[in-house]
């Protein structure tokens, strides 16, 4: 019972990881259901404090190095913060279960959280744990290595144009606002 309270999922919920795509997802108990996105019913604060403290460690190595060297030829390795609007293709998030913002007041947000991070105040990393509409917000933003086609074209094109360690201007794609931050 006490880790409903500290998650702040509705009771008979609770947070699991998901092996095959090495994220946290919502599990009721009881119903034996799972989703992506919190139920309705659940206390976002409480749920962003959980889970930027339990579910923000390092990204685990998710296969031999040999083979992971192998797997990334022609790859990059972003990380992103995304805030979407209700436009969205999808406006519903593990912070919000229904997101109302316009598209206008997304882009202020963004560009905010974008200021922060060129100014050196925080890391997009850092950001993303608590202001990510990305289920990737518990990776600290990282989206892992892909390649070309694996990704929505605009976001593709800006990631695949940044230079190791650059931070992008906005990224609109049908999925939201995004910042792009290329790691590897």
């Amino acid at each position: 019972m006490a880790d409903q309270i500290d998650t702040g999922l509705p009771p008979n919920w609770e947070v699991r990881h998901s092996q095959s795509k090495n994220l946290p997802y919502y599990f009721n108990s009881v119903e034996k259901v799972s989703r992506w996105e919190p139920p309705a019913g659940t206390d976002t604060e409480k749920l962003k404090i959980y889970m930027a403290t339990y579910h923000s460690n390092a990204v685990p190595s998710r296969a031999p190095a040999v083979a992971q060297a192998d797997d990334r030829a022609g790859k990059i390795r972003c990380a992103h913060l995304l805030v979407k609007h209700r436009d969205s293709r999808r406006p519903s998030s593990w912070r919000e279960n229904t997101i109302t913002r316009s598209k206008e007041e997304a882009f202020e947000i963004i560009k905010a959280h974008r200021q922060r991070i060129v100014s050196g105040d925080v890391s997009l990393g850092e950001l993303a744990l608590t202001e990510s509409d990305c289920s990737s917000a518990r990776k600290r933003g990282d989206l892992g290595y892909f390649g070309k086609g694996d990704m929505q074209k605009e976001f593709e094109d800006a990631a695949f144009a940044l230079e190791v360690g650059q931070l992008s201007d906005v990224v609109d794609t049908a999925s939201g606002l995004h910042l792009i931050e290329r790691l590897d």
